[in-house]
């Protein structure tokens, strides 16, 4: 399994020019390994006695009953094989150890589970099977410059999960992996933060919500990192299935979102169905909103009005509070589908989307009750939704239909500019860069993709005239006719959605409900 279900961007200037390198000593490294062990077990001793409870005595006890030991069963080959003449069956035992062949110790290799299943040793000399103690690894250059990007993915490999650092440089069109932090459980939200947790003061900083109840803030700037630098929340603990007052959430975080405004406020979004107000200053839960009858998915702060946050939810309804008083202050809109994204409209902050498990784009004045506009914008959930950070009515779409849409949005008029297959499978994320206002970050079923969507000879004719200062529509370096015409050839056959207009030889548009 490969995918990327989240992503976000860090501004430039802000990334130190060069990382920090975390310095471990062997001690320091074993605490850290023991302490993941422990956690570890207590993990899996806590899911064996959920799985006896559900189970029963009675089945337990069947399963004991004609359950045999390794040892036993070891033994019981080598007799059957005896009796069959199997011929020196005890010195191929003894050769190649077949009486422990099964005993592995309860140890068995996971790297889901993170650096304790990864590493049991605190350092190389420490390891028999490395004999090379003396060679040296070539130092990479980890110098980020001021024109640089960084973009922060949530991955999930294989058995392994982790964030990947990636370094984007719009000038030179240029993408690398800078480095990455092995993650304890699938990552579902990851957000920027230029708050140093705890010492009030900006910083550089990704809070990561995963299948844990905890939300974990990560250094950036801190290379080789085996912590995070803070952790909000309480894991659940052993034989307890209690929730303390105000302790977190007790279920898997689903989405974050920073208040740029009130710096030391974070919400979050939880598949409790609670939405979480925190302060990062003092690291606790302020407060916790229970106005949601299904799991949240989503959660979004207004640009511009700092106690005003939007919240999505499986129960089909988006609500919106005022955080000074949230559980009474509370307006809500019901759609016909599961939420799952939610953005405000930066160029017109009264204004909101909503995108559903069923395709639809909603478009909301916050003041009223009913849509401004509805779109059936995709054939699969609408599963990101992203406005360029410099360009109104630049809306982008991503679904599980495999498809990334470019809209134009301007005047309430929704059209469609662009369909393209990234070839990413399934698409789980989309986030716009904030300095470039074409560019946008993709996270799919495979890998992460940046896409300066200029590339396209549509978007560069349908956009041209609201270009920002400055930000050239030029074709980039390499595209050709053959691109172009590939762009048009997706763009008037591959839109399921779409009726025929009455005039001859134009595209066809999106279905638009407008109220």
């Amino acid at each position: 399994m490969n995918i990327v279900p989240c992503l976000t961007w860090v501004r430039r200037g802000v990334a130190k020019k060069t990382p920090d390198k975390v310095q471990l000593d062997g001690e320091e490294l074993r605490r850290i390994i023991e302490e993941t062990k422990e956690e570890l077990e207590n993990r899996e001793e806590e899911e064996l006695l959920e799985e006896e409870e559900e189970e029963g005595a009675a089945a337990a006890s069947a399963v004991n009953k004609h359950s045999k030991s390794p040892q036993k069963d070891i033994k019981h080959r080598k007799r059957k094989h005896e009796e069959a003449g199997g011929g020196d069956s005890e010195d191929i035992v003894n050769k190649y150890g077949l009486d422990d062949y099964d005993d592995d110790g309860g140890k068995k290799f996971n790297p889901l589970k993170g650096l304790g299943d990864l590493s049991y040793y605190a350092t190389p000399s420490d390891d028999p099977y490395i004999t090379l103690k003396d060679v040296e690894s070539d130092e990479e250059d980890f110098e980020i410059l001021p024109s640089d990007n960084l973009v922060v993915s949530g991955k999930a490999e294989k058995d392994a999960c982790f964030l990947e650092i990636y370094v984007y440089n719009e000038d030179q069109a240029s993408l690398y992996c800078h480095h990455d932090i092995i993650l304890p459980s699938f990552p579902l939200a990851v957000e920027w933060l230029n708050y140093d947790v705890g010492e009030d003061q900006p910083g550089n900083f990704v809070a990561v919500g995963t299948m844990e109840p905890v939300i974990d803030i990560w250094d950036v700037d801190l290379v080789d990192c085996l912590e995070p630098c803070a952790t909000l929340g309480t894991k659940k603990k052993k034989k307890s299935k209690k929730k303390v007052a105000n302790s977190g959430h007790t279920d898997a975080i689903l989405d974050l979102s920073w208040n740029s405004s009130v710096r030391t406020a974070l919400a979050s979004a939880s598949a409790d169905f609670t939405v979480g107000l925190w302060d990062l200053y003092e690291g606790k839960l302020v407060s916790l909103i229970t106005q949601h009858k299904e799991k949240a998915q989503c959660v979004e702060w207004h640009p511009k009005e700092p106690q005003s946050l939007l919240s999505g939810s499986f129960d089909n309804t988006v609500k919106m509070y005022d955080c000074r008083n949230p559980n009474k202050n509370c307006k809500s809109w019901t759609f016909g589908g599961e939420i799952e994204r939610i953005l405000w409209d930066m160029f017109s902050p009264q204004y909101f989307y909503a995108v559903t498990d069923g395709g639809k784009v909603y478009y909301l004045d916050s003041r009223q009750d009913k849509p401004v506009f509805t779109l059936s914008a995709h054939t699969g959930a609408v599963t990101g939704v992203a406005l360029s950070s410099r360009v109104p009515g630049l809306l982008v779409t991503t679904s599980e239909d495999k498809s990334f849409k470019v809209w134009d949005t301007q005047n309430n008029k929704p059209s469609l500019v662009l369909e393209k297959d990234l070839k990413l499978g399934k698409l789980h994320c989309v986030r716009a860069c904030p300095e470039a206002p074409f560019v946008f970050a993709i996270g799919g079923e495979k890998e992460m993709k940046i896409w300066d969507i200029r590339e396209s000879g549509a978007v560069r004719k349908h956009f041209e005239d609201r270009a920002p200062s400055g930000v050239t529509m030029a074709a980039m370096e390499g595209e050709g006719q053959m691109d172009e015409a590939m762009d048009n050839l997706s763009i008037d056959t591959t839109d399921t959605t779409t009726k025929k207009k009455k005039k001859k030889k134009k595209k066809k548009k999106p279905s638009v409900e407008e109220s």
